[in-house]
């Protein structure tokens, strides 16, 4: 599944249009997280996990996580993109009826490892399905898309703490660091700073980058794949409203997308599509 960097900007600018399109139809939603977090799906369905959307029960598979369920208008655009289902139907994102919910669920099939609609719960389920694989003598390995403001829910630091105590180096941990959370800044809710070196002193190997950097975060996950005896922390910083110059950096949690801003948004990054 490796692909060359040009390809992957490629297709990370394709999901943000698809991100664009999907929630223009509703004239809100979690555009901003999904446009800065498109090169961590890209970098993980693309290049990194070893999945088969042919075969999306496949016991073998990498598992990813996303713990930010609410995220989905960029995890479905992933997933269409892969082939675990037709392009066409994400044009029923959020409509009554469609399993294309705003938070995913395990209703959509197995490519959705768990239900983790509640922030702070998901992680703890993928320590236990790292711990399970390991014990089952798979080469599987799980990651975990985490929001920053997740990351203050005690849940999250007890499964922290049991993954390093496990040693569980098939786990990787990628903190979708951009800050916002939905009462506003990260540092004016309750700050995780520094959050790498708390996670060091619980026993991860940690990665401060640029997530969206695809060549960075390629070279942080064959990093954490080389790791051995304990999981991987990767901050990933990352750009709200990534990719259109009017959303970028702008910390607005569920975006109101009137149509205007939003053919100004896609025409943007349809300029940038080849």
């Amino acid at each position: 599944m490796k692909r060359n960097l040009c390809e992957l900007e490629e297709i990370a600018t394709r999901l943000r249009l698809r991100v664009l399109e999907m929630v223009a139809a509703t004239g809100q939603g979690y555009v901003q997280q999904g446009l800065g977090a498109a090169d961590i799906f890209t970098a993980l369905y693309f290049a990194e996990a070893r999945h088969r959307p042919e075969d999306p029960s496949w016991p073998d598979r990498d598992r990813v996580f996303l713990t930010t369920a609410h995220n989905t208008a960029i995890f479905y655009a992933a997933l269409a993109e892969c082939g675990y289902f037709d392009i066409k139907k994400l044009e029923t994102y959020v409509q009554d009826g469609s399993t294309l919910e705003i938070n995913s669920s395990e209703r959509m099939g197995p490519f959705v490892e768990a239900t983790c609609g509640s922030l702070g719960q998901g992680l703890s389920v993928a320590v236990g399905t790292s711990a399970a694989v390991r014990r089952q003598g798979r080469l599987t390995r799980c990651y975990v898309i985490m929001g920053d403001g997740e990351m203050q829910e005690g849940q999250v630091w007890e499964a922290l703490m049991s993954a390093a105590a496990w040693g569980l180096d098939n786990l990787c941990v990628i903190l979708d660091f951009n800050e916002m959370q939905c009462e506003g800044h990260m540092d004016r809710v309750m700050t995780l700073r520094p959050v790498c070196e708390k996670l060091e002193g619980f026993g991860f190997a940690t990665h401060d980058i640029d997530g969206n950097d695809l060549g960075v975060l390629l070279n942080t996950f064959d990093a954490a794949r080389e790791t051995r005896g304990r999981p991987t922390f990767i901050k990933a910083r990352t750009l709200v409203g990534k990719g259109v110059k009017a959303l970028e950096g702008l910390m607005a949690h569920q975006l109101m997308f009137p149509p205007e801003l939003a053919e100004k948004a896609m025409a943007e990054i349809r300029g940038t599509v080849a």
